[in-house]
């Protein structure tokens, strides 16, 4: 029984359209408002991440947009951005849809993902301060470290002032790193 729920669970990554990139952007938005709503207790005001800053991150030099699926079903995406000379890639932006959370497949994602750029020297990404449950997942799950804590104190140099929702530490940012061993892959060839 455990061998046929994991052969059902197969995770592939497939390239998003740029006519699905609507449909990404408002499943994105579901998924996080959903974690803000239950973290701030009340309902938001905006979509977070706002429009503009999805919309920057489908336009970064560099980024490819996926959607992670589960045999047919679209389960998740990500977007990241690519640096093949330096081996520096980001994990910019990461959900599972919120019916689909719990079940492996954030941690089966990424490893497709680590796969698919097996050359990767480091992976880069940042969460809220609040969002224990991606702290747990990209730490415990992934193996990311901490490396930074983004607060007006330590301000993230990449982003502008601007707060994302009216709470005074509302930008404070985890920022993450992975440090890859590709030996095995430095190795085969």
């Amino acid at each position: 029984m455990v061998q046929e729920r994991e052969e059902s669970q197969k995770i592939k990554l497939v390239t998003a359209e740029p006519s699905s990139l609507t449909e990404f952007k408002l499943a994105l938005q579901d998924s996080f408002r959903v974690a803000a709503e239950a973290d701030f207790g009340h309902p938001l005001e905006e979509p977070i991440p706002s429009d503009d800053d999805i919309e920057k991150s489908f336009n970064a030099t560099g980024a490819v947009t996926y959607w992670i699926m589960e045999d047919e079903q679209r389960v998740g995406g990500a977007v990241l951005v690519i640096d093949p000379i330096s081996g520096r890639n980001n994990l910019s932006l990461f959900f599972i849809a919120t019916s689909q959370q719990s079940r492996g497949l954030g941690l089966k994602a990424w490893k497709a993902i680590e796969q698919e750029f097996p050359f990767t020297k480091v992976w880069e990404t940042v969460t809220p301060y609040f969002e224990k449950r991606n702290i747990h997942f990209y730490v415990n799950r992934c193996g990311f470290k901490i490396v930074d804590f983004y607060n007006r104190y330590h301000p993230d140099p990449h982003q502008d002032s601007r707060q994302i929702h009216d709470e005074e530490d509302g930008d404070e940012m985890f920022r993450f790193e992975k440090i890859m061993d590709n030996t095995d892959e430095i190795n085969k060839n």
